[in-house]
């Protein structure tokens, strides 16, 4: 008899612990209203303190379209196709006249007033796709080019 009281107790003593098992879920809900109410309390206690602005002070930039310094000067000839200006935009340079003018015939046939050039120097032939008296007008075409020819440079023509 006293195997089977124990044995009872023994069963009512598990069942208790068993019950008293709390869920995971309700930790997880006490967590979650603790931290919105956490956060809550600190967006209310943030204040806006009025923002300096401090002026900085700026020099003026010396932009590439003025600046002549970086432009390759070079004497040139001209072998054929017209007459070239102070600033041209050149879109290849060979040691060959052949290559040079069949990069200018090429460039001609899309419009623009291509030139060969020699540099009596060291010469290298030039092909010159357009030639303007501003710099201005020179590096907006030769950004316009780059899109085809991403090597086109600047050349300013000394006398």
């Amino acid at each position: 008899m006293k195997k089977k009281l124990m044995m009872g107790l023994a069963l009512v003593a598990a069942l208790a612990f068993v019950s008293c098992k709390s869920s995971e879920s309700s930790y997880k809900k006490a967590y979650e209203k603790a931290k919105a109410q956490e956060m809550a309390q600190t967006t209310n206690q943030v204040e806006t303190a009025p923002v300096s602005v401090t002026p900085v002070q700026t020099t003026p930039v010396q932009t590439y379209a003025q600046n002549t310094e970086n432009d390759r000067q070079e004497r040139l000839n001209v072998m054929n196709g017209g007459t070239l200006k102070a600033f041209n935009v050149v879109c290849g340079s060979f040691k060959s006249v052949d290559n040079a003018n069949n990069l200018r015939n090429t460039l001609v046939g899309k419009g623009y007033s291509a030139q060969v050039a020699q540099n009596p120097e060291t010469g290298m032939y030039r092909v010159v796709a357009s030639s303007f008296d501003d710099r201005s007008s020179a590096v907006a075409s030769r950004d316009q080019l780059r899109g085809t020819y991403p090597d086109a440079w600047l050349l300013y023509r000394t006398y």
